[in-house]
């Protein structure tokens, strides 16, 4: 198993995080086997290309609510580290469950 679970959306609130603003986050390395995708389905052109985050953000977006890590950007990124036989993948973590904790 890659992935403790295969999603097809984005169960949490809209965080209305900007890229400037996910650029802020520290990445840190997350296990495969602890993510929740929240895609389906699979763009093979987009993996097999080596440069496919030449315009966006190196480290995938993961979303931590409920006490889930939710794989919001970033399943091309983490499946090439699984095909590699790597266990972890670079992410930013946004962890939901602090944010709505600190306003209730």
């Amino acid at each position: 198993m890659i992935f403790k679970r295969v999603g097809e959306d984005r169960p949490y609130p809209d965080h209305g995080y900007t890229q400037r603003e996910w650029a802020s986050v520290a990445p840190q390395q997350v296990r495969l086997d602890q993510l929740v995708t929240t895609k389906r389905t699979l763009d093979l052109d987009a993996l097999l290309e080596e440069d496919s985050t030449f315009y966006g953000d190196l480290f995938a977006h993961v979303v931590l609510w409920n006490g889930e890590l939710y794989l919001e950007d970033g399943l091309h990124r983490a499946l090439r580290s699984a095909l590699q036989q790597r266990q972890t993948v670079h992410a930013r973590v946004l962890d939901l469950d602090q944010s709505s904790s600190a306003v209730g």
